[in-house]
């Protein structure tokens, strides 16, 4: 007997050296390395040359440890916005940087340092924070780039670097010549913790547990003012006015009781006794404090408005001092008293009450938080017990002495939400100080000339902005609109030093603008540390002097330096001249009118970078230093907590990537919709790879069914393919213009959803499936099978571009297995998108409305073949054939498509008759069932050793040069 090939043998199967499974934690590392060879950012730089630009100018990270979810997800979507912009036809450089000054890392070194620090000079402890930031930073490039994450990573912007630090210095500059800038005394937020000043920007808002008092101040002047009934009826009573408050260690500092002068005030007594003592509160809060004070049986004594209480005096309740009664709008009625204790050093609106009426501010609370007690208000032989504690150590102490006095009517704790540093996450205070200022209402000009004022201004470039998501341009007004003026001095060292000299007579500041060039080229040259290290004689002319008080003399005598060194907000905030003003990669296009400059942070940033961003270059070029700000939200768990280490509900982006691959990272940031607060966990990332795992084998049966084809050779014109095939690629055009569309405003998770869905639904679910018979059993010159292949192709050279930004490792590596075309780019990365009108030249509109209604037919098949198959009429589809009764246009359309319907439906024959309205039969099919191609044939006949093949297949066999066995065959086996 011969021997007789196996059928199989004779199919073409899908076969490519694609690697079925990814091993992305192996193969990642791989592709990693041939980037670095090839030097692909430099390339993109050099091909990329000539056409528009776009810039993303990055908000940097601070390096002070390794990334986090939220690190991941930021330089993830800003890789998506560089990497879709550079394949949609711009030059998009990004300039990766890293914020580097400010006290998370100085206290850090700190605690490494020790007391050694305080035998340190500066320079020695500016060197020690250097190097400690720049361990961070090459971790955190290291990390970002394990994550496929394409950038100027060899030249960050470091705010450490001698030329940012210069260019800092420089916008302050810009801020002081201008004359935005002053030094004076004010309440500011303060930690006592880090002792330093902060601002608005750097306090969060935590539960805080503190104590809840109510004391009373004896009134001390004349009732008379209080109106003739309170003459009449408080006559020989003694008089206090209630206060609330729930910081008692400020009370060593009340100099004031604040009343609306609109609101109805009160004197109540309690009992019955005709000189029971009489309490002032607002009527309306009357009821309430009663209860607080454990005052029974209120009874109001008189009425009268506050205005009356102007200028009335009280007496401290446990201090030698005169407490004035003053008059102050913002007193509420909502909680406490109506009556607010006044403590001018220690609150905003407390300090400028005592301004308007000439109260001391000084604090006598020092830079730890320490109370110092005013010993002009106290002749007691022994200090009082809180003389020497710290603020919150002294609120029990403070309490006690109340009792002891009997000023205290009232005490609980109470839990509320408090100011706390956003750094140490300590409970701050309020303290004022002497701090450097930038003026909010500074009068300014408009481009047109016109008068208005910085804050007014400012708003005005806030609304020329696309803010997105749309809130986020209120947001940011309403606080540009409400803030008070930037305190951008701090009291620490690692940073930009506040680089003025001031008179050592009257404090007044230099004012010199070739003085300040000749700092700012110092600090290009030596960094900031050459402030630590010049004298005051290298510095200044001799016989410089102050033009305020015209001291004069050696100027190391006459003149000192100032140690403050400015916000961190300001030197993150002066990246768009330290960087994209300046940078070689980004200069050009930023100085445009019309310059395109994205900022994309979380949506905290709107009082934080985005604020000193904009503050800054408003000032200074007049307008907004973006067009465009994207805010992200926060990543939280999947029980919508916050992650943290102390819950243990993190997820460590950079141990996904060694576990699951850096792709499935990349796949989570896009399946988000980053504009809200996102859910993470290690179970939402196994469902990323999952996920990922089937449109990695879609890309694999993709590429096996190109296997062989050459598309130059091979591939079919649009008009001879067939009618199916054609559907799939004005489907493909579709797809292609949405995602277009998507990327263009940023909505990466609409791709990944759309992406998804084509893969598993229109793919894998449909058109794959249905193609295999094609596939695998006609001859591979045929005509029908070369237009699958080019169809196939064509998908695959759409479908690999699109993701490419997102899935950036598996594109390229499916760029690598793609038929060889003469002029292919060596990393897609280095492509442009596809033209939709490439894919599919004509209108996609009229094929998709048609297949639309073929697609309704094809479900009413599809459950007929089903209800069929329940009956145990037929087994699988080729089992049957299909008679379709229709009438009208359906008709018509399906007449149109009817020789290739069997293959839509995957039957073995089709039949369109006319009737009244659609309707399916299923019937056993006729013919007889090909051994080869399993449908059911008119004619099935032996070919040789084969026995019952089709035609069809006996037509294959030929082309393929599979002949029957020969007699001469038999005879020599």
């Amino acid at each position: 007997m011969p021997a007789v090939p196996e059928l199989k043998a004779t199919l073409t199967l899908p076969k490519t050296d694609f690697p079925m499974k990814a091993n992305l934690p192996q193969n990642e590392p791989t592709r990693l390395q041939r980037w670095a060879e090839m030097d692909i950012y430099a390339r993109l730089r050099e091909t990329s040359k000539g056409r528009p630009s776009y810039i993303l100018h990055d908000g940097p990270p601070y390096a002070n440890g390794p990334i986090h979810l939220g690190h991941a997800l930021n330089k993830g979507l800003k890789d998506f916005v560089v990497k879709s912009k550079t394949m949609a036809g711009f030059d998009s450089p990004y300039i990766p940087g890293f914020d580097c000054h400010g006290l998370p890392i100085e206290i850090k070194v700190d605690e490494q340092l020790g007391r050694k620090k305080l035998e340190m000079p500066a320079p020695a402890v500016l060197e020690a924070c250097r190097a400690y930031a720049q361990k961070y930073i090459d971790l955190q490039t290291k990390q970002f780039v394990r994550l496929g994450v394409f950038g100027r990573w060899d030249d960050p912007y470091k705010t450490m670097s001698r030329d940012y630090e210069a260019r800092t210095l420089e916008t302050f500059y810009g801020f002081f010549e201008k004359g935005f800038v002053y030094r004076g005394l004010k309440p500011v937020y303060w930690c006592i913790h880090d002792r330093t000043a902060l601002a608005d920007a750097e306090i969060e808002y935590e539960q805080h547990t503190s104590p809840s008092v109510y004391v009373r101040y004896k009134l001390t002047s004349d009732v008379k003012a209080l109106g003739e009934e309170a003459a009449a009826n408080l006559s020989g009573r003694d008089v206090y006015v209630i206060i609330w408050t729930t910081t008692p260690w400020t009370l060593p500092a009340s100099l004031a009781v604040a009343f609306h002068p609109n609101f109805e005030y009160v004197a109540f007594t309690s009992g019955q006794e005709s000189h029971a003592p009489a309490y002032i509160v607002a009527a309306p809060l009357a009821a309430s404090v009663a209860t607080a004070c454990h005052l029974s049986e209120p009874t109001v004594l008189a009425r009268f408005p506050g205005d009356r209480l102007d200028r009335a005096t009280f007496q401290h309740p446990f201090l030698d001092r005169s407490i004035l009664g003053v008059n102050a709008e913002y007193v509420t009625a909502d909680q406490g008293t109506g009556a607010v204790h006044t403590a001018p050093s220690h609150g905003a609106d407390d300090f400028y009450t005592g301004v308007r009426y000439g109260l001391d501010p000084t604090t006598r609370v020092d830079n730890a938080g320490v109370i110092h007690v005013d010993t002009s208000a106290w002749h007691e032989p022994q200090p009082p017990a809180f003389d020497g504690k710290r603020v919150f150590q002294a609120n029990p102490l403070i309490i006690e002495l109340l009792k002891e006095r009997g000023a205290l009517l009232g005490s609980e704790k109470i839990e509320h939400s408090y100011p706390h540093c956003w750094r140490c996450h300590n409970p701050v205070i309020f303290r004022a100080t002497e701090q450097w200022f930038i003026g909010i209402d500074i009068p300014v000009l408009r481009a047109d000339g016109s008068e208005t004022t910085f804050r007014q201004l400012t708003i005005e470039e806030i609304a020329k902005v696309k803010w997105d998501p749309a809130w986020g341009q209120e947001r940011i007004t309403n606080m540009i609109a409400t803030r008070p003026d930037w305190c951008i001095s701090r009291q620490r060292i690692w940073g930009v030093p506040i680089a003025v000299f001031l008179c050592q007579k009257c404090n007044a500041p230099i004012e010199d603008a070739a003085l300040n060039k000749q700092v700012v080229e110092l600090f290009e040259t030596r960094g900031a540390e050459a402030w630590h290290t010049t004298s005051v004689e290298d510095l200044l002319p001799t016989g410089t002097a102050c033009k305020k008080c015209h001291a004069s003399g050696p100027v190391g005598e006459v003149f000192r330096k100032e140690t403050d060194i400015l916000d961190v907000w300001f030197d993150s905030g002066s990246s768009w001249h330290a960087v994209a003003e300046t940078d070689r990669d980004l200069r050009d296009e930023y100085n445009k009118p019309d310059r395109k400059v994205l900022y994309l942070e979380g949506g905290d940033q709107h009082r934080g970078w985005f604020h000193s961003s904009l503050l800054a270059s408003v000032a200074l070029r007049g307008r907004a230093p973006y067009s465009h700000v994207a805010t992200a939200g926060w990543t939280l768990d999947e029980l919508g907590r916050a992650m943290s280490k102390s819950l243990g509900n993190g997820v460590d982006p950079v141990e996904v990537a060694e576990k699951m691959g850096g792709e499935i990272i990349r796949l989570w940031v896009a399946s988000v919709d980053f504009r809200e607060d996102m859910a993470a966990s290690d179970n939402l990332m196994k469902r990323c790879a999952e996920i990922y795992r089937k449109l990695r084998n879609t890309f694999r049966f993709l590429l096996g069914n190109l296997s062989g084809f050459d598309p130059v050779a091979h591939q079919v014109a649009t008009a001879d393919l067939e009618p199916l095939d054609r559907y799939m690629l004005a489907r493909t055009r579709e797809l292609t213009e949405q995602v277009l569309r998507w990327y263009e405003a940023f909505e990466f998770h609409r791709i990944y959803h759309a992406v998804n869905e084509f893969c598993i639904a229109d793919l894998s679910a449909f058109y794959l499936d249905v193609l295999k018979d094609r596939m695998y059993t006609f001859a591979p010159s045929s005509r029908e099978r070369r237009s699958a292949q080019t169809v196939l192709w064509k998908i695959t050279e759409a479908l690999v571009r699109l993701v490419a930004p997102i899935l950036s490792f598996t594109a390229d590596e499916v760029w690598d297995y793609l038929p060889k075309v003469e002029g292919r780019e060596a990393s897609v990365h280095l492509a442009l998108f596809p033209k939709p009108e490439e894919i599919y030249a004509d209108d996609p509109a009229p094929i998709l409305a048609e297949w639309k209604h073929i697609f309704a037919v094809r479900d009413a098949v599809l459950l007929v073949l089903e209800e069929a198959r329940q009956e145990k009429h037929i087994g699988k589809g080729l089992e049957a054939d299909i008679e379709i009764g229709a009438e009208g246009e359906l008709l018509a359309l399906l007449r149109k498509y009817e020789g290739g319907l069997k293959e839509v439906f995957n039957v073995s024959a089709v039949r369109i008759l006319d009737g009244v309205e659609l309707r399916v039969i299923a019937l056993p099919a006729a013919g007889h069932k090909c051994a080869r191609c399993w449908n059911f044939m008119p004619e099935v006949a032996n070919y040789g050793a084969w026995a019952d093949v089709c035609t069809r297949c006996h037509n294959a066999l030929k082309a393929m040069g599979i002949e029957p066995p020969t007699e001469a065959d038999e005879a020599g086996a």
